[in-house]
């Protein structure tokens, strides 16, 4: 029992002289009471006190306390060993240290599980992927592309079988002074032969393989791709030709892209066409209803001429001029299709018929490649119409053109749609809408707009048989400028006897070449008595070199031999070092797209 009194006495008065002064107190001499302390507590320190007179208490409280609310804010970012250290540093200091309150901490908008777990590094990889994954899906804002002018392109710019050339308008080019010449950065020009050479691989095709990187891809190409889609006006009656249609466009090129396809019908579709169509392709497929005023006779229309017209119009022989439906038909194709709620959505459209046929492989994003070249509108065929159908036409035209001269595009060129042997008359050539890919937005435009309200008023839908085809080649060829405008010579199609094959493509098509003239009087026999043009509809949209004819021809020796009067030329299209390119009148040389 003695033995344990003089063991307290030996510790007892060795323990209050070495905590009687706190300021002089050494690593080593500290209790091992602050050690135990877990570092993550966020009052350790203030929960440790060394025995000390009063006069150093209130010191030591006040101490205690700001290094508690900085330990606080440290902790997350310092490993234990530094947070140890600067802790007994602290003790040693009387100055006031900022609170965590007023210092900005990632830790506060951080989940607990995660401020307790991650270390700074972490956090820093972290924020890295996640702002490398979001540049790489965000899409580019199409109104950071510049509005460029299209320059002239080497001869021989490419030897894909894409050899498009699409240059400046003769028009504007004259326009330009030498210093806006030199100050247009032809790097940056819109080059559709370039663009086809670097992406004519199915670039930017949907990954249908599973896999994460697969996955990303897919993402990002559905994010960065044209707002397009598939459109089909169709009856519930015709399921057998848009299947026929559907198969083969799939097959050619949808099915590694997946645009969207939107069905139009009068009424409403039948559970068996959704079924069939939805069938034959992995794209989301939506079923709408035309409105009723949009299929309807216009208050405005006198019913008793009208129906005079069906009769008249049916009896000299007009195609369908007697049925009633197709002149509701015309009407929605010619100015209210892209004004469907559901299209609200779409910036681009590709018009799909029933019983068409799509003979080749389309090996690029058609999309794509019209966004990124500034193109407004494509077709595939340009044939002579019926001139009985729209007599009026033309002299409404010219009307609306010189009521509104500012709605006319400055490098509209329309000369090519005019016969200089006929007053400068409407020459009936017109772009084959059955095949068309084109710009909602340019329809949706003022000028587009403005043009078919004036033939709609005038009731040459149901007076005349007004068609979608020639009213869209006026209106693009009034309100674009020529350079907006492709003619997709690589894409082989087919609709009822009219029939278009590229040349030099047997390695992706199911069809036999044909010549640039091939459909020009399809609709209209060479036998009729309607005028027709000098050239083919085609060759005068191309011009330049495309008109050139061989010395000595002439029109009355080539029918007197058996010829139809459109033979003669140097170029037949079907060359391979002619293949695609497109001239632009007035020169030899001059090329278009």
């Amino acid at each position: 029992m003695d033995s344990l009194k003089t063991l307290i006495s030996k510790i007892l008065p060795k323990t209050t002289s070495s905590s009687s002064s706190p300021s002089n107190l050494s690593t080593s001499q500290k209790s091992p009471k602050l050690y135990s302390t877990p570092y993550h507590s966020r009052s350790y320190i203030a929960q440790f006190s060394l025995p000390s007179s009063a006069s150093t208490s209130s010191t030591s409280s006040t101490s205690s306390a700001s290094t508690s609310s900085s330990s606080s804010s440290t902790s997350f970012w310092q490993s234990p060993r530094a947070t140890r250290s600067t802790s007994s540093s602290l003790l040693s200091s009387s100055r006031p240290l900022p609170s965590s309150s007023s210092r900005w901490s990632p830790r506060r908008y951080m989940p607990s599980y995660l401020r307790s777990n991650m270390t700074k590094r972490q956090i820093f990889l972290l924020l890295c992927f996640g702002l490398a994954v979001f540049l790489w899906m965000a899409p580019v804002p199409g109104l950071w592309r510049r509005e460029v002018i299209h320059v002239k392109l080497p001869h021989h710019a490419s030897t894909i079988p894409h050899r498009f050339l699409q240059t400046l308008p003769s028009s504007l080019s004259s326009s330009l002074s030498s210093d806006e010449e030199k100050e247009t950065d032809k790097s940056n020009a819109p080059n559709p032969l370039k663009w086809l050479k670097e992406n004519s691989d199915n670039k930017y095709s949907l990954p249908q393989q599973p896999g994460l990187l697969n996955t990303f891809t897919r993402w990002h190409r559905l994010a960065t791709r044209p707002r397009a889609a598939l459109i089909s006006l169709v009856r519930n009656s015709e399921l057998e030709g848009i299947m026929q249609s559907m198969r083969q466009l799939e097959y050619q090129w949808n099915r590694k892209y997946q645009y969207p396809w939107i069905f139009f019908n009068e009424e409403p579709f039948s559970e068996e066409f959704k079924q069939a169509t939805q069938n034959l392709t992995s794209a989301k497929c939506y079923y709408e209803t035309v409105p009723q005023e949009h299929w309807s006779l216009p208050d405005w229309i006198d019913e008793s001429r009208f129906m005079n017209s069906l009769e008249y119009l049916g009896a000299i022989g007009v195609g369908k001029g007697w049925m009633i439906s197709y002149r509701h038909m015309c009407r929605w194709n010619s100015g209210f299709f892209y004004k469907h709620p559901r299209l609200r959505d779409f910036d681009w459209y590709w018009r799909v018929e029933p019983d068409v046929h799509f003979l080749c492989d389309i090996p690029y994003d058609i999309f794509r490649f019209m966004r990124a070249n500034n193109l407004k509108y494509g077709f595939n065929m340009n044939i002579l119409d019926d001139a009985r159908s729209f007599p009026s036409l033309w002299s409404r035209t010219r009307a609306f053109m010189n009521a509104h001269p500012s709605l006319v595009h400055p490098s509209a060129d329309l000369d090519w749609l005019l016969d200089p042997h006929n007053s400068g008359d409407y020459n009936n050539c017109q772009f084959f809408s059955n095949f068309e890919i084109g710009d909602l937005n340019f329809f949706r435009g003022e000028a587009n707009e403005r043009y078919f309200e004036w033939l709609d008023r005038g009731g040459g839908f149901y007076y005349e048989r007004f068609g979608d085809a020639p009213i869209h080649t006026l209106s693009v060829s009034m309100f674009l400028p020529k350079k907006a405008i492709w003619f997709f010579r690589d894409v082989g199609y087919q609709h009822d006897v009219n029939r278009q094959c590229p040349p030099d493509s047997a390695d992706r098509c199911n069809c036999e070449p044909t010549a640039i003239d091939e459909n020009f009087y399809k609709l209209v026999p060479l036998e009729s008595p309607q005028r027709k043009p000098d050239h083919t509809c085609l060759r005068q949209f191309l011009g330049g070199e495309w008109l050139n004819r061989s010395q000595g021809w002439s029109r009355e020796k080539d029918m007197g031999e058996g010829g139809d009067g459109y033979g003669g030329y140097l170029i037949s299209g079907l060359e391979r070092e002619h293949y695609g390119f497109l001239g632009e009148g007035e020169g030899e040389g001059r090329r278009r797209g």
